[in-house]
């Protein structure tokens, strides 16, 4: 809840309507002029509605429109200045302002043939005096873009072209979204348009400015000690002003009130403070509650008439990142209302190429993937946006924390004006803004920026005593943070080594960000995760193909391939597709044909992640927290995400449902021996019987054994493997089974992988019925079937399987439902390419191979 305006007092009136665009100069293959177009939106989604392009997400439609970004475009409306009462008939001491909350990017607004402003920055709003231009009747107001890419390169001789990982599109050079410009999960769609809400603001005599909260709870009592800016609309309103504020607890009776005061001397920055006694905490989820409070802020005149008011929701705990010395090197721990924070988390990156199209139900949809995946942390990573209110205020209600990072990633930024004076002003204007919110908890200066310049090779390329942006990282941020919002942690950049700053990978000091498992071009096998134990892990991942649907809608050959000229389109990652097949090799058998490749792929992906996180978590509290790359997709792609770019649920978010959860068990390899790790990420204590049992794959039991397990809450604990058990006869036909109390949690331990094992097809006796809501499968194993899915979407794109990755012991049994409107058939979900299990890669494999044994 940020409610900006009181229509007693500060009236806006929305410019969204009636604007057209033309393209004026650029390499446009068609005619551009007066095309209808949406405000807030861009210039490439107006020519998609208006049809003169195909979709971008589509095939290799992407590639013929490389012409956008060159291109100036022209948007102009006309809107009639008496309506509302924006313009004539105004009372002396009236202002009309033009507030524009994103403007992409580079930008030179005109009303009624007169420049207002020239304006380069698409992460900060804009507000300009247009008291004089507008007119009583009809008013039209332009706004011409210029080709981003041209103003980049026109920057970037100035300022001196500096590094950045990418295709060679100068992004470091203008303050723009930096994956509009292609990343290696997106495409290069660069745009241009008015991206957030327009709209004339009038006002009289004075207006609320910046309004700072900071929110601090000592000794039992909750503070928000404010800090109001007020602008006066003229020099002749110089009379007292007052500003009152009020906090309401969460049931809405008031707490506490504050009033102050501006003199007639024009002194307009007042402070205020308001108190809560023993006031409720804010706690992430899975620790407590989300208690909020609000914040009601109003200005009004000597004669007590309302000008303006606000109000915010805030809630009361502390937060940040301890960073402390100790035996091993320097921690890295979220802690909340003092207490450690185990982070289960993933980066978010922009959720569309285009954001302006995104609506609240996007957004609730993209943070309950978070929040029933058991994640409690979002990293919003800074090649993107600060992202939208409605994405902070639901992790606020949800109990998500938000790691924050400045706009810059993955390139040197120069530290000439005019671009420094840009990042001061959008750094500043999103401090102040994301200040109200609790769930925000660290802020970092910039992504991979200094790792780049110690093993990137950009030391050695730069000119000695060049700016890179390291002063934005270590003195301009850090600064206005003190200035503005001293009450979240901070760091520098991520990877970051404290108290090392040099050596930005090393795993025993702060923040690493693990690509060698994925990125290697030799060995990018999963296993490497295991390389190191990092105090944090803020970044790793491992790729796997979009769902079929997915793949379905936004390639349209046929039959679907693996290696084909689109779906190679919707690769962005560097020798992406070999890496796939070689990070493979070492576990699953060779595959043919591209349901088997779709399938090994996703499920290789989950994999690699239960092994990283698996490994991080059983190092706990050593290693702090993980948050891996990437929870979405901005579009139909192969890459690291959970959830694709039509968000369905990839096996990955499975996979990460299990590793998220309260309990984790799992069996990891320590030096020379086997241990049994319990993650307790529970407020209660864990007692219970650890039953251990080696079986073959048929269900013989060959050894077990049994013992208590004491693991405090909020810690975990490992119990050493006997030998008996972790030694197998024959690592292809046998398991290890490890059971925690009745039913609570249970891992099966395989001691072969699968391209090695003696796993058998046809080992699954199963049926399907319709049900309320969808399909319901039964299912019962004669013998051992690892990772049986659902491949759902490939019946109904809209079915969505309850659970995957299930592994059935001979004997067992269990009921799958899948949540689907569909007319076809229950048994449509039993079919080979649908229902499919690692059993069925091996056995197929090995049908395969016969014929070259015999």
């Amino acid at each position: 809840m940020n409610d900006r305006l009181d229509p007693a007092g500060l009236r806006r009136r929305e410019l969204h309507d009636g604007w057209t665009m033309t393209v004026t100069d650029g390499p446009a293959p068609f005619p551009v002029h007066e095309v209808p177009a949406t405000v807030p939106g861009t210039f490439l989604t107006d020519l998609l509605a208006a049809g003169l392009i195909e979709d971008p997400y589509l095939d290799r439609n992407e590639h013929g429109l490389a012409w956008t970004g060159e291109c100036d475009v022209l948007y102009r409306t006309v809107f009639d200045g008496t309506a509302g009462g924006a313009a004539g008939g105004r009372s002396p001491g009236t202002r009309v302002d033009l507030v524009a909350a994103s403007l992409d990017t580079a930008a030179t607004i005109v009303l009624n043939g007169r420049r207002v402003a020239r304006v380069q920055n698409q992460h900060r709003s804009w507000r300009f005096d247009v008291t004089e231009q507008l007119r009583a009747g009809e008013n039209m107001l332009e706004i011409l873009f210029a080709s981003p890419l041209r103003t980049a390169r026109e920057n970037a001789e100035v300022l001196g072209e500096l590094p950045a990982i990418g295709n060679d599109l100068p992004y470091n050079a203008l303050r723009k979204m930096a994956c509009n410009f292609g990343w290696d999960w997106g495409p290069v769609l660069v745009t241009s348009g008015i991206a957030g809400p327009l709209a004339l603001e009038e006002w009289d005599t004075a207006r609320l400015a910046e309004v700072s909260p900071r929110v601090t709870v000592e000794d039992g009592r909750g503070t928000v000690a404010l800090r109001a800016g007020i602008e006066r609309s003229s020099s002749r309103d110089a009379g007292p002003l007052e500003v009152r504020a009020s906090l309401l607890d969460p049931t809405g009776q008031e707490v506490d009130r504050a009033v102050s005061c501006a003199a007639a001397d024009g002194r307009d920055v007042l402070a205020l403070e308001l108190a809560a006694e023993e006031p409720r905490l804010w706690w992430p989820r899975g620790y407590g509650e989300q208690p909020r409070y609000a914040v009601h802020i109003e200005l009004r005149d000597d004669a007590g008439t309302l000008l303006e008011s606000r109000q915010h929701r805030i809630a009361f705990r502390t937060a940040g990142v301890l960073e402390e010395s100790d035996a091993i090197g320097t921690s890295f721990t979220v802690t909340v209302n003092e207490r450690p924070v185990l982070v289960k988390g993933a980066n978010w990156i922009p959720d569309d190429c285009f954001p302006s199209r995104l609506t609240a139900e996007d957004y609730r949809a993209g943070v309950a993937d978070a929040v029933e995946a058991g994640m409690n942390t979002l990293r919003i990573w800074g090649g993107g946006l600060y992202e939208s209110e409605l994405l902070y205020d639901l992790c606020d209600e949800l109990g998500i924390l938000v790691w924050q990072d400045f706009a810059t990633a993955c390139a040197a930024y120069s530290e000439l004006e005019p671009l420094r004076s840009e990042f001061e002003a959008e750094a500043r204007e999103h401090i102040v803004r994301l200040a109200w919110h609790p769930s925000l908890v660290h802020w970092n200066g910039s992504n991979e920026n200094i790792e780049g310049y110690h093993h990137w090779g950009w030391k050695q390329s730069l000119p000695e005593g060049t700016g890179w942006g390291l002063a934005y990282y270590t003195e301009l941020f850090p600064a206005l943070l003190a200035e503005l919002d001293p009450t979240r942690s901070y760091t520098p950049s991520s990877p970051y080594s404290r108290p090392v700053p040099d050596e930005p990978r090393n795993p025993d000091h702060g923040t690493v960000h693990n690509w060698v498992a994925w990125a290697s071009e030799e060995d990018n096998d999963y296993l490497r995760y295991r390389d190191t134990v990092p105090r944090f892990s803020a970044e790793f991942g491992y790729q796997g193909p979009a769902n079929h649907a997915t793949i379905a809608r936004a390639i349209t050959e046929r039959p679907l391939r693996e290696d084909s000229p689109a779906m190679l389109s919707h690769q962005k990652a560097a020798d992406g597709q070999d890496k796939l097949e070689r990070g493979m090799r070492p576990h699953l058998p060779s595959v043919e044909g591209f349901d088997d490749f779709h399938f090994a792929t996703q499920l290789n992906q989950a994999r690699a992640l239960i092994c990283g996180i698996g490994h991080y978590r059983s190092h706990w509290p050593r290693c702090g927290g993980t948050i891996v790359w990437q929870l979405n997709d901005c579009w139909p792609v192969t890459s690291w995400a959970a959830v694709d770019g039509d968000r369905r649920r990839k096996l990955l978010w499975y996979a990460l449902r299990e590793l998220y959860a309260p309990l984790l068990v799992t069996v990891q390899p320590r030096a020379d021996h086997l241990v049994v790790s319990l993650g307790n990420d529970a407020e209660e204590r864990l007692t219970a019987p650890l039953r251990l049992r080696r079986q073959d794959l048929e269900g013989a039991v060959l050894a077990q054994w049994e013992t208590a397990v004491d693991i405090a809450a909020r810690s975990s604990g490992t119990v050493p493997v006997p030998e008996s058990l972790a030694v197998p006869a024959d690592a292809a036909r046998e398991v290890l089974v490890v059971e925690v109390g009745e039913g609570a949690a249970r891992t099966v331990h395989f001691f072969a992988e699968d391209r090695d094992s003696a796993l058998a097809d046809g080992g699954l006796i199963a049926t399907a019925r319709r049900a309320e809501g969808g399909v319901e499968l039964s299912l019962t194993a004669t013998t051992t079937v690892r990772d049986l899915c659902v491949l759902a979407d490939k019946v109904d794109p809209e079915a969505v399987a309850e659970r995957q990755l299930l592994t059935l012991l001979p004997g067992e049994s269990a009921t799958l439902r899948v949540r689907t409107a569909t007319a076809a058939p229950p048994e449509a979900f039993l079919e080979q390419n649908v229902l499919m299990t690692a059993n069925a890669l091996v056995a197929r494999a090995r049908s395969r191979a016969l014929p070259d044994a015999v």
